[in-house]
């Protein structure tokens, strides 16, 4: 999505709603059961999907991409801003396992490797890259897009 100069992607409304909605109802399964294990266990899962859904409040903007580089969240609510030069590569890593099919968009620094779902982008992790890497040869001097003309 675009805002103003910048490619903003943050995570759909939807999917927090659900986690807040899967963690209500994994709260009740807790209140109401009937072992102490079932109980510890519903309340240990209803808190790991809250603590998941209050990331998506707090830090729902995951990636923002300008001229001048990167914003990623870091760390459970944080940001940290990369420039383009520090960026040694944007990749998306496919795997498949058990029929299973897995794809992370992949932004790499010097000391840094920063992982993105297309739930944490409410994107295509493909057309992401594809997008990174055209704002990245834009800021490149000397690109054509950069040059007023």
């Amino acid at each position: 999505m675009i805002e103003g100069d910048a490619a903003v992607w943050r995570v759909p409304p939807a999917h927090t709603v659900l986690k807040f909605a899967g963690a209500a109802a994994v709260a009740l399964v807790a209140v109401f059961a009937h072992d102490t294990a079932g109980s510890l266990l519903a309340g240990v899962a209803a808190a790991g999907l809250a603590a998941l859904a209050l990331r998506d409040v707090l830090a729902p903007e995951r990636l923002r991409a300008d001229a001048a580089g990167v914003t990623v969240v870091a760390g459970f609510a944080g940001r940290r801003r990369v420039a383009w030069p520090e960026i040694t590569g944007i990749e998306v890593d496919e795997r498949r396992r058990a029929l299973v099919r897995s794809r992370l968009l992949e932004i790499r620094t010097e000391d840094d490797l920063h992982l993105l779902s297309a739930y944490d982008l409410g994107a295509d992790v493909a057309d992401v890259a594809g997008e990174l890497d055209r704002l990245r040869a834009a800021a490149q001097p000397g690109s054509a897009s950069s040059a007023d003309g």
